[in-house]
C-alpha cells in the first residue's frame, strides 16, 4: 500500500476539539523546525497559526462564560429536557 503525499495550498482547517488543537500544534512545530520551507510550507504554517489563535480565542471566552457556574458536572443536551 502506498502513501501519496499531497501539497497544501496554504490552507488549514477549523480546529474545533483539543485533539484538533494537538495535532495542528504537531504539524506546526515540525514545519517550523525546517530550515528551508517553501512558500507552501510557509503559507500552511502561517494558516495553522491563524486557527490556533482561534481556537485559544474562543476556549478563552468559553472558560470565562463558565466561571460563574458551581457544577461542573456534565452538560445536558436540550432533548435531556423531559419537558415532553
Amino acid at each position: 500500500m502506498s502513501r501519496t503525499v499531497r501539497k497544501h495550498n496554504g490552507n488549514a482547517r477549523p480546529i474545533r476539539s483539543k485533539r484538533d488543537y494537538d495535532g495542528a500544534s504537531a504539524v506546526a512545530k515540525r514545519l517550523s523546525a525546517q530550515a528551508a520551507r517553501d512558500s507552501a510550507a510557509e503559507l500552511r504554517l502561517q494558516a495553522l497559526l491563524r486557527e490556533m489563535d482561534k481556537f485559544e480565542e474562543d476556549e478563552e471566552d468559553h472558560a470565562a462564560d463558565l466561571e460563574g457556574h458551581d457544577y461542573a458536572g456534565p452538560r445536558r443536551r436540550w432533548s435531556d429536557d423531559g419537558s415532553d
